[in-house]
């Protein structure tokens, strides 16, 4: 479902052109407006994952086929922002909840991250419908204020959400999902 982002022109193509239809474009954080654009931002964004900055994943399908991106941002004291988008003809076939599944469970319990922060435009309703179905996402325009306010610094243009690992494995627990055992003891 997720593997480590490569450089290979193949999946920077197939990436590019699902990433360049106008329902996803304006939603992707690392835009480019190229291939080969795409491919060098492709190339710093592995480059920054080795120091630590980000990480990053391509989301595939059930045929290893590159759909997506699921990546999270300016990591800082086990924090980060998440971004992620799926190709137009990926959307509404439920790839976007076992991808953060997979992703969140490697960032919480492989890389040790605490908090995934969600920062969503207002006007995206696709992405905040689905930040609201997650058991474990909080709004946290009022809890995180220093943040929010810092992310709408230029006018009222996104909410946040928090996503904490304690929060996660306690829903997981819940479900009665096996991993949740060895998350309680991670």
């Amino acid at each position: 479902m997720l593997k480590k982002r490569d450089c290979s022109w193949q999946e920077c193509c197939t990436l590019y052109e699902l990433m360049t239809h106008p329902d996803v474009f304006p939603f992707v954080r690392q835009k480019s407006y190229s291939q080969e654009e795409f491919m060098f931002m492709t190339k710093q964004t592995i480059e920054a994952e080795e120091r630590g900055e980000l990480v990053s994943r391509t989301i595939l399908d059930e045929w290893g086929n590159p759909i997506g991106v699921i990546s999270l941002f300016d990591i800082e004291n086990n924090a980060g922002f998440l971004g992620t988008w799926l190709g137009k003809p990926y959307h509404g076939n439920g790839y976007n909840q076992p991808a953060k599944k997979a992703f969140f469970e490697e960032l919480f319990y492989e890389l040790m991250i605490e908090t995934i922060y969600m920062k969503i435009r207002k006007e995206n309703i696709r992405s905040i419908k689905a930040a609201e179905k997650l058991p474990y996402a909080v709004k946290a325009n009022e809890t995180r204020r220093e943040i929010y306010n810092h992310l709408n610094r230029d006018g009222d243009i996104y909410d946040l959400y928090e996503i904490s690992k304690d929060l996660y494995a306690l829903q997981l627990m819940r479900q009665g999902d096996p991993l949740s055992d060895s998350c309680l003891h991670a």
